[in-house]
């Protein structure tokens, strides 16, 4: 069995990485041709724009990699069922059980190698590339929110009616203190200057009012430079933000962002959750894959290999809608970013039991 298993799990990784070379090299192109015009409008040199694909490559392989193992598992087993590979193993004593293991034994490595690609690789390369688009590509980033409320510490609170993310000022500024659940101290200002060099906020002039029961002072101040838990970066453009942190800092983004109660924390635990679910899928799109395929079909291997293709694309379908659901409140991220997995374990689950081998 040794040698049986070589022989399936070679065919089915050469199988797996070439249809992974062919499909991210057609992307490429495509992505390619849709921004010549933004890099001849740049005049980017030829060793800028081959660096950008680069780094791009991984990205498109990981986001493939359900349509990849899918399409090379059909194929694989396909072939062996048409040659008539899987009737003679199977006619030998080795279950149906058995011949999973194989494949399994792949797919747990591409699951492995995919979970350490998008924890920890991919985001690295998705630095330079997102960096290369919001450059060249993406319209000048312009912040526009309006009415940003803040938690800066545990009982402190800032406001701003709007932020200028280009000169770095923030407009109508307020820092609030709460004990329990009384304010204690409340400063205003017209507006609040990021100091580049002393990287700390600038204040021309602000009120500060004290309060003590129904007493309140107040304190009229001059220039003022304060540290605040709060930086312009948090003001710059998210644009595909979620893809370009490693898995210990999309952690501890999601951690600050729950300390803050900012209400756009669904994106990231999407992202986060479905880092974990991908390399689950992946393994069980293999196993359906081989249940569909073994079989001997009369309309030959094609009629296989497009079938695959459906499924793998509503698996996708089933991701994005998932997503989207979650990321507009509608569904628990966790359970957003498991639901797929979990509809075509029991795919796979009906169709091992059912369909004949």
């Amino acid at each position: 069995m040794k040698l049986l298993d070589s022989y399936i799990l070679k065919k089915f990784l050469t199988t797996f990485f070439f249809v992974v070379l062919i499909l991210v090299a057609i992307i490429c192109v495509i992505d390619f041709t849709e921004k010549n015009d933004d890099f001849i409008k740049h005049k980017l040199p030829v060793s800028e724009i081959l660096v950008y694909y680069v780094n791009l490559i991984p990205y498109y392989a990981n986001m493939l990699s359900p349509i990849t193992v899918f399409i090379a598992t059909v194929f694989v087993t396909a072939k062996l069922a048409s040659h008539t590979e899987i009737i003679a193993i199977l006619s030998s004593g080795v279950s149906f059980r058995r011949l999973l293991l194989p494949y399994t034994m792949g797919a747990a490595l591409i699951a492995a190698m995919t979970f350490g690609l998008i924890g920890w690789v991919i985001p690295n390369s998705n630095k330079k590339t997102v960096a290369f688009q919001v450059k060249y590509v993406k319209s000048p980033f312009t912040y526009d929110g309006r009415n940003i409320h803040m938690k800066i510490a545990p009982d402190t609170y800032a406001y701003m009616e709007n932020y200028n993310n280009n000169s770095h000022i923030g407009y109508n500024f307020a820092l609030e203190r709460i004990t329990g659940i009384n304010l204690s101290e409340k400063l205003t200002t017209n507006y609040i200057s990021w100091n580049a060099e002393k990287e700390k906020w600038h204040m021309d002039s602000y009120t500060l009012r004290t309060f003590d029961g129904e007493k309140e002072t107040i304190f009229k101040g001059g220039q003022l430079d304060t540290t605040l838990n709060m930086r312009p970066k948090d003001f710059e453009s998210t644009y595909k933000l979620e893809q370009t942190m490693t898995l210990p800092e999309l952690n501890a983004f999601i951690a600050q962002k729950k300390e803050r109660g900012a209400d756009d924390i669904e994106l990231y635990l999407v992202e986060k959750y479905e880092r974990f679910t991908y390399p689950f899928a992946i393994i069980i799109l293999t196993i359906i894959g081989v249940i569909m395929s073994a079989r001997k079909a009369r309309g030959g291997v094609g009629v296989q290999i497009a079938l695959g293709f459906v499924l793998a694309f509503i698996f996708i379908i089933f991701v994005i809608a998932s997503r989207s659901l979650a990321q507009v409140g509608n569904m628990d991220p966790f359970i957003a970013a498991w639901i797929p997995t979990i509809i075509f374990t029991g795919i796979g689950f009906v169709l091992y039991r059912y369909i004949p081998r």
